[in-house]
């Protein structure tokens, strides 16, 4: 009995990081609008910027390292992961680069990841082609496909204009690599991830969970993400990140 506890004893000293790793959760949040909200659309889609700032100080303040997809491989080498995720493109996402200034220092350095519908790309309410480049040449977001139009991918058959389209209409815009696909609601499933596979090398849902690494099939594409809401109160937001 002495012998295994000894055997064990030095597993651990030699192999700490596997069962960090295999325990690793790492939180992958996805927001809309950051703004205040005016009584149209969805109001839970929005999340003012104060509450937004507060976010994104409290990560800074403890210790948070925020990743883009380029970046993925530095989950295991950073301290406590976490992504930042915008879906639809919105123009009032120009107020996170406001927001990433203020809050930014030598050793916080704030990312994320924009999923903008290349079609809607200049609308109203959208981020123009010139918001697009400005962003991404700042070094702080990375712009990827949230598709061309918005489908239901489950319910589509031109997957060409929804992937590949969207995919180089973007890379056009930015100069930059386009691998990551945000599912319009989510919604995805094995002859979706066969075609999204062509084009991209992740794929996101809105499975309310943390990632955590499992080693299932296709699990590159079925990464899941927790939603910021307008109702989501810091102590709600603090129990999210911190995995509690």
């Amino acid at each position: 009995m002495k012998k295994i506890a000894i055997i064990f004893f030095f597993l651990f000293i030699l192999f700490p990081s596997y069962s960090v790793f295999a325990e690793q959760k790492v939180p992958i949040l996805v927001y809309h609008s950051i703004d205040e909200f005016h009584g149209q659309g969805s109001k839970e889609l929005y999340v003012s910027p104060d509450n937004f700032e507060k976010q994104m100080k409290y990560l800074r303040d403890h210790g948070f390292s925020l990743l883009t997809f380029e970046r993925w491989q530095d989950i295991h080498k950073v301290k406590k992961p976490i992504f930042i995720t915008l879906d639809d493109g919105y123009k009032n996402n120009v107020n996170v680069y406001d927001i990433f200034q203020r809050v930014k220092n030598n050793q916080f350095v704030p990312t994320a990841t924009i999923f903008v519908i290349s079609d809607f790309i200049g609308n109203t309410n959208r981020l123009s082609s010139k918001d697009l480049k400005s962003l991404s040449d700042s070094g702080l977001f990375s712009i990827q496909s949230h598709t061309a139009t918005h489908p239901d991918l489950t319910k589509t058959s031109d997957f060409y204009h929804e992937l590949k389209d969207s995919k180089e209409k973007i890379e056009k815009i930015t100069g930059k690599v386009v691998n990551v696909l945000s599912y319009p609601y989510g919604n995805t499933d094995s002859k979706v991830i066969k075609e999204v596979k062509k084009y991209y090398f992740w794929g996101l849902t809105t499975t309310p969970e943390l990632y955590s690494e499992k080693g299932i099939k296709d699990e590159r594409y079925l990464l899941p993400r927790k939603y910021i809401k307008y109702s989501t109160t810091q102590e709600e937001f603090v129990e999210i990140v911190e995995g509690r």
